[in-house]
């Protein structure tokens, strides 16, 4: 019998791992459980005879796949996937993948949460600013980006968008001005949605020269990954321009220098809220379980990020 091993440093919802377990048994596999772990080699050693594995943020590195014998799929339940040595699951035939717009909405509604709470202020009790009528740039118009353009056209916002990956047609199909380069997105908006994965190319990218093309009163929002940030950039133009303000959700490595050079110009999260709903929690976790069961019952690798 078929062994899923559920590692979740950062345990699943009760709700969650009731519904992942009631699928992988109707299957005809078992579940086992390990939360709240400690160690790599905790990890390591439940993974030893798991022929398969679903994780959250748990980071599947050479030796956990090396110890984990007959591991023929990991799942990461999330979008991002950096959290997986990609490398070492090809070298040992392991099928790595991720669970891609279960967490779009959670995602999408802490962004507006984030601009909202800069535009009126923090809520400090002084006059604040409107998002109606504003431009919002959404830089990558992927799952969490068609969120973002959803809520912002509510918002009575005009919404650019900018995705070399995604067929302009579609993009104004959406009701969504698509736009042809990322100097332009960012020359055009006043709030940018940042939603790039973090890789070799985008590492940094977003920079002082970047962000300094921004009308007055920009603001960036980065819900996508802290490493896409040149922060010491940042740091740079707010310091040359007092009408910038970055939210994020996660704290930069320099966070004491904005806390205490930019009060009232930032906010970070304490650790990654993207998805950190209940609702989004069972999705990715459910759908994981789903393509893990796929895979075993008819070789479906729909969302397979390795090659």
């Amino acid at each position: 019998m078929k062994k899923i091993l559920v590692a979740t440093e950062k345990p699943f919802a009760p709700a969650a791992v009731a519904q992942i377990k009631e699928i992988i048994e109707a299957a005809g596999y078992t579940m086992a459980l390990l939360e709240k772990y400690s160690s790599a080699d905790e990890l390591k050693s439940a993974a030893a005879d798991a022929h398969a594995m679903i994780v959250r943020s748990d980071k599947v590195t050479a030796d956990v796949v090396e110890a984990a014998k007959e591991l023929q799929i990991v799942v990461r339940a999330g979008a991002g996937y950096d959290n997986l040595d990609l490398e070492a699951c090809s070298a040992s035939n392991v099928v790595a993948m991720n669970t891609p717009g279960q967490n779009s909405n959670a995602v999408a509604e802490l962004a507006f949460g984030m601009m909202v709470f800069q535009a009126r202020n923090h809520y400090n009790g002084t006059a604040g600013t409107e998002l109606r009528g504003k431009k919002l740039g959404i830089h990558a118009y992927g799952n969490v980006g068609v969120y973002v353009a959803k809520i912002a056209k509510g918002f009575g916002m005009e919404v650019f968008a900018f995705d070399p990956f995604v067929d302009e047609a579609k993009i104004k199909a959406d009701g969504i001005t698509p736009l042809s380069s990322v100097e332009e997105l960012y020359s055009t908006c006043q709030y940018v949605s940042l939603h790039i994965p973090a890789n070799d190319k985008t590492k940094k990218s977003i920079n002082a020269d970047l962000l300094d093309k921004m009308p007055e009163g920009a603001v960036l929002v980065n819900t996508a990954r802290k490493e896409v940030i040149d922060e010491e950039g940042v740091v740079a133009l707010m310091e040359k321009r007092s009408d910038f303000a970055y939210l994020s959700d996660i704290a930069p490595d320099n966070k004491d220098v904005f806390e205490e050079k930019f009060a009232g110009r930032f906010f970070f999260t304490p650790k990654k809220m993207g998805a950190q709903t209940s609702e989004a929690n069972i999705n990715a976790g459910v759908a994981a379980a789903n393509q893990i069961i796929k895979f075993f019952k008819n070789g479906d690798e729909t969302f397979r990020v390795n090659k």
